[in-house]
């Protein structure tokens, strides 16, 4: 067990002990200290991967290391990730893909892989999961982890051991990371965002209220834009002034979101790390290059993304009751149509039949410039009891699609298709070429 003062810090290069006020490292040189009056007391952090799409891009093409890279595609998708490079132009997450191109021109644009980035995705899991039992994650390269109490078990406290965990990610998977340390999640999680890249930030106790009183009022998790404007109308800007203010009338002015950020002004948050999220729902859309009237073609891209929708479904052992239409027109009103089945189902034809059916119901001849499929009402997959024994039908088509996963699984997603699938890819192959 390391022995560490409570006033002292630790070297983020080689994890020595380092007095508080000491700027280079004794044992190895680096000036990477870290230290703070509670950072051996704390034990709630949140870990984000630094712009990991395009990190593992990078990782695995080195000629893009010093380049703008951005993940995303299409000249009307959006931009998934930025590298830190791309974001000195501006560039960031749901931007538009034409402005991004238009505020880098040298940007190399690559098209997500998102098989390769869940694997790398997982393999970060475990690591977390290696220290601790609570981890909750909240999307595929970043979580929330509780290490209260591990310090036995892994020879020092959950500083250390947090590094540690950084230093193996960036070691032994190519991607850097940052944590943000603190004593409730809302901090843990802002405390992140404050020296990214491979950063590593704490909050402490005692600092908390004076801290948040100088953060924007858009520094609070789950303000978006529209409560941004919002706050922006009635004259608030910082913390500082929602800090002044009296619970029951931020509770009058906004509702139950009024108490909420009562509560968060002042650094109070009660919410445990909770190992298992619960997973609402499974879909999957897709923007158009060019607005799209003809229902045929708008069926076949419906027939590809129920695919991908129920490999997923499949694969997380997941089956769903409630189907899900979105449809976005030219003049961006988005449409949604929901469709509860006769019973729970994940295989591709039965999400196809029931969204079809919402399509021509609610298409109209009109043009589209997106189309979105999704399984909700989630439960756990099982095999069909007697109710089912005489579906021949429904088996028949589980095994096939059952076949069809396997041959994609072994030879890549492109190695079989049903014919929509087919005319799909020759449709792609022929707007390429234009």
């Amino acid at each position: 067990m390391i022995e560490l003062a409570q006033d002292a810090g630790f070297c983020r290069a080689c994890f020595a002990p380092a007095p508080a006020q000491t700027r280079v490292c004794g044992a190895c040189g680096e000036r990477r200290i870290i230290a703070h009056p509670e950072l051996f007391t704390l034990s709630i952090a949140h870990l984000d991967c630094d712009a990991f799409y395009a990190a593992i891009e990078k990782r695995d093409d080195p000629s893009l290391a010093d380049k703008p890279v951005i993940i995303g595609g299409g000249v009307r998708g959006v931009v998934s990730t930025a590298c830190y490079v791309a974001r000195t132009y501006g560039i960031k997450s749901a931007m538009p893909m034409f402005k991004a191109r238009k505020a880098c021109p040298d940007a190399v644009v690559i098209k997500p892989n998102m098989a390769k980035y869940a694997e790398v995705g997982r393999a970060v899991r475990k690591m977390m999961l290696d220290l601790t039992p609570m981890v909750e994650p909240l999307s595929i390269d970043e979580a929330f982890l509780d290490l209260t109490g591990t310090a036995r078990l892994h020879g020092a406290p959950p500083a250390i051991t947090l590094a540690r965990l950084q230093e193996r990610i960036e070691s032994e998977l190519g991607v850097t990371a940052s944590v943000g340390l603190s004593h409730n999640k809302f901090l843990a999680k802002m405390a992140s965002d404050l020296d990214k890249p491979k950063g590593f930030s704490v909050i402490g106790r005692a600092e908390t209220k004076a801290f948040l009183a100088r953060q924007p009022v858009t520094a609070i998790w789950g303000v978006g834009r529209a409560m941004a404007a919002r706050f922006e109308q009635d004259g608030l800007k910082t913390i500082a002034q929602l800090q002044e203010m009296d619970a029951g009338d931020l509770g009058k002015r906004y509702g139950e979101l009024g108490l909420r950020l009562a509560r968060l002004a002042h650094g109070r948050d009660a919410r445990r790390v909770k190992p298992q999220r619960e997973t609402k729902s499974v879909s999957s859309e897709t923007t158009f290059n060019a607005d799209i009237k003809d229902p045929r073609r708008l069926e076949d891209i419906l027939w590809e993304l129920c695919e991908k929708v129920s490999a997923r479904m499949k694969a997380s052992g997941f089956e769903g009751r409630v189907v899900t239409l979105k449809l976005k027109t030219a003049d961006f009103k988005t449409v949604t149509r929901r469709a509860t089945l006769d019973a729970p189902d994940n295989l591709a034809r039965g999400a196809f039949a029931a969204a079809r059916r919402m399509l021509h119901e609610t298409a109209g001849g009109k043009s589209y410039r997106l189309i979105g499929v999704g399984f909700s009402g989630l439960s756990s997959a099982h095999d069909h009891g007697e109710a089912d024994l005489f579906d021949d039908g429904r088996e028949k088509i589980a095994a096939q699609e059952k076949a069809i996963d396997a041959i994609r699984e072994k030879f890549g997603k492109d190695a079989i298709g049903a014919g929509r699938a087919l005319r799909r890819a020759r449709e792609r192959i022929r707007e390429r070429n234009r």
